[in-house]
């Protein structure tokens, strides 16, 4: 028997962002396959009528659906889409225990059962149906997207590949055998420690104070996550982070392995300035490498924007909605 919990939700609009008037909200739930509920905010537009074509938002890596991933699930319904913007696995208002996990897998599972959702769904053309992925969402999305045959449309926005900055650190800087097994070495030694204590030591956040000498990747991650530009009470990066163990399995999973095989469409959008523009880059590269589907793939670099300014659109509206939008419209006919 496939069975939703029952999850305690917040009622209230607690968003970073603004309500619009153009659509109608609901807060809405649905089960993975292993069982796990999550909740989404839906999104509808006020003026849609038959069934719409449908858009699964989520991301970044630790930040929630009252953060960024709303504000894009938002404005896209406002441009016609029926879209949810939902909380992984074990953070946020969906279930999961223990709290503060990630899995390589169960993430993928995330939005492969937002896509059931959608596609059950009496409002949407279940032939409709597209993905975008945040940050470290965003390489989840590629991944979901060479496994799920039913999305017919990808986009990654500042994207991270979370297997391969947990595997070889920030720039690549730890990729050696000896890095890699002292990291290991910790988490293993960290696990002894959590079950001797009865409880998950948390890794911390986004650091605060900020230290005066902190890189500029930090400096960006606190102007959002620690102000009131994108601070909110649930999301991990805003608060106590992740469980120190809660990232373990992404060590030695490469996610993006089969992505030269995914025969929709695809684009990936970074920020010129951003520290992790390496990743959008590396990633476009290698899945259109020796593709027999590489036609309706793109790479769109946003002059001057940094890692945020495509989480809620900085000081100059750098997220490129436009593009968004003739990108779904065009994929999800």
């Amino acid at each position: 028997m496939i069975k939703k919990e029952e999850l305690n939700l917040v009622t209230e609009w607690d968003k970073t962002f603004p309500k619009s008037e153009k659509v109608d909200h609901s807060k809405v739930t649905f089960v993975n396959r292993y069982g796990i509920t999550l909740a989404a905010d839906m999104y509808v537009p006020k003026n849609g009528t038959g069934k719409l074509p449908a858009i699964a938002v989520s991301g970044p890596f630790g930040a929630v659906k009252e953060q960024c991933s709303g504000l894009y699930a938002q404005t896209m319904a406002e441009r016609g889409f029926l879209t949810i913007a939902f909380d992984p696995s074990f953070t946020g208002e969906s279930g999961g225990v223990p709290r503060y996990m990630a899995s390589p897998d169960i993430n993928t599972e995330d939005f492969m059962a937002a896509v059931d959702f959608l596609a059950l769904n009496d409002k949407v053309d279940p032939d409709r149906i597209g993905i975008i992925g945040i940050c470290g969402w965003g390489g989840m999305a590629l991944n979901t997207a060479a496994l799920d045959t039913r999305i017919k449309a990808t986009v990654a926005s500042t994207m991270y590949d979370m297997t391969r900055v947990n595997a070889n650190g920030y720039f690549d800087s730890e990729d050696s055998e000896e890095a890699r097994f002292e990291k290991k070495k910790a988490m293993c030694a960290q696990r002894l420690e959590d079950l001797k204590n009865g409880e998950y030591k948390l890794g911390g956040g986004v650091v605060d104070p900020l230290p005066e000498d902190a890189p500029f990747f930090v400096k960006d991650y606190y102007d959002y996550y620690k102000t009131d530009r994108g601070y909110h009470p649930r999301s991990l990066n805003s608060n106590g982070g992740w469980n120190v163990i809660g990232c373990e399995s992404f060590m030695n999973q490469p996610i993006l392995k089969y992505s030269n095989e995914i025969r929709n469409a695809v684009l990936i959008i970074h920020g010129e300035k951003a520290h992790s523009c390496y990743f959008g880059k590396d990633a476009y590269t290698n899945m259109v490498k020796d593709s027999k589907y590489a036609d309706n793939k793109e790479l769109m670099i946003i002059p001057e924007a940094t890692h945020t300014d495509l989480y809620d659109g900085g000081d100059k509206d750098y997220i490129p909605f436009d593009k968004l939008e003739s990108f779904f419209h065009e994929y999800l006919k």
